[in-house]
């Protein structure tokens, strides 16, 4: 369907209805596997659109298929509605020198409100897909600790039916057509402990701690693709006076190859298993699981990175660049679906409590989701 006159004046229309959405929307705390209200408030807000067919499935994922007959080829368009910030009252929100700022709010709200209004304008229509059916995803559990688990759901009920994949995320200069995949472990380690004097020499759980951290980071990466570690968080102890029993810390490494992954592994097991040795009690957890890319067709992915690459400039004017990420987009290239991740706004400070838009970056981001929503009808 091509991208008319009409279908500005319409944005221009509804260009005041999709930013009190933002600015109501933001502000509903969502941290990853705890979206329940703004799932809800999307489901019904899409409802009261005429969206009959929307549902929330197990994972938190807000689903609208649009003209699915139940063994038609898929796209799939989707915007997480999770954010990394653990707040569970309402997200602060200020509006100031042609910004909104507050957290989330860019990553990922904006990019949501893009999806939600193109719907709006297909449901209004009672537009049909041309020869597929669309599902448009608010979907839970991007961020973090959220392991993708919405993405995943979304393959694991519809992935042998799905073509092609678009996500709304991030800024509209980047475009993510490569996947980064991570491994995320808690590590814990525990000893006797005790008394700083009177049990003096008995083994300290945060000095084993700190001794592997060091030793993790003796670990030089494989030269293959671009390869990283990192740990997050440390904790443990009682009091300056008592030899710790407990520690622990969060680990995690990435790589867009696969292989790399895989050595990194073996580096990491190793040193886990130097410990144990030593007689330490060592429990690993593992957190997050983000898969790289597979076997994705050249052609197509290729295809769809230049359609995104070509709106992109069509309705900010600027090139965007291409680049790896951990993004939704790591479940369906994973399994060789072609996938790209874009932004629908322009925004500063993502995943700092300092988070801000561009006002002015908001309606060429609900033209560029719609345009590319649009091409399958």
């Amino acid at each position: 369907m091509d991208f008319t006159q009409d279908i500005h004046d319409y944005l221009d229309r509804h260009r005041r209805e999709a930013f009190d959405l933002l600015v109501e929307l933001a502000q509903i705390p969502a941290p990853s596997h705890h979206e329940e209200k703004r799932a809800q408030f999307c489901l019904d807000w899409l409802k009261a659109q005429g969206a009959e067919t929307a549902y929330i499935d197990e994972a938190l994922n807000v689903v609208y298929p649009i003209g699915c007959t139940g063994d038609d080829p898929l796209m799939v368009f989707m915007a997480h509605s999770d954010v990394v910030f653990p707040d569970t009252t309402s997200l602060p929100l200020t509006i100031a020198d042609g910004k909104i700022h507050c957290p989330g709010v860019g990553d990922d709200t904006a990019n949501v409100v893009a999806l939600l209004m193109a719907s709006k304008y297909i449901t209004e229509l009672k537009l049909i897909p041309k020869d597929c059916g669309i599902l448009l995803v608010v979907n839970s559990c991007e961020e973090g600790l959220g392991n993708l688990n919405g993405s995943r759901k979304i393959m694991e009920d519809f992935g042998g039916r799905i073509r092609e994949f678009i996500t709304f995320d991030g800024n509209a200069s980047s475009i993510v057509n490569d996947a980064v995949g991570s491994k995320r472990y808690r590590v814990e380690i525990d000893t006797e402990g005790g008394h700083s004097y009177g049990n003096f020499c008995n083994r300290n759980a945060i000095a084993y701690l700190a001794s592997m951290i060091d030793t993790l980071y003796t670990v030089k990466v494989p030269p293959i693709g671009r390869t990283t570690f990192n740990v997050g968080t440390i904790s443990g102890g009682t009091s300056v006076n008592t030899i710790a029993q407990h520690a622990e810390m969060l680990y995690e490494f990435r790589s867009n190859k696969r292989e790399a992954l895989a050595i990194m592994e073996r580096h990491f097991t190793a040193a886990i298993e130097l410990y144990r040795a030593k007689g330490i009690r060592v429990t690993v957890t593992q957190l997050g699981d983000r898969p790289c890319s597979g076997d994705v067709d050249a052609a197509l992915e290729a295809a769809l990175s230049q359609r995104a690459a070509e709106t992109v400039q069509r309705h900010y004017g600027i090139e965007a660049q291409f680049g790896a990420g951990s993004t939704d987009c790591n479940v369906p290239l994973s399994i060789g679906i072609p996938a790209v991740c874009v932004g629908c706004a322009i925004g500063h400070g993502a995943h700092t409590r300092e988070e801000c838009v561009e006002i002015d970056s908001l309606r060429p981001g609900l033209a560029l989701a719609l345009d590319l929503i649009l091409h399958h009808f």
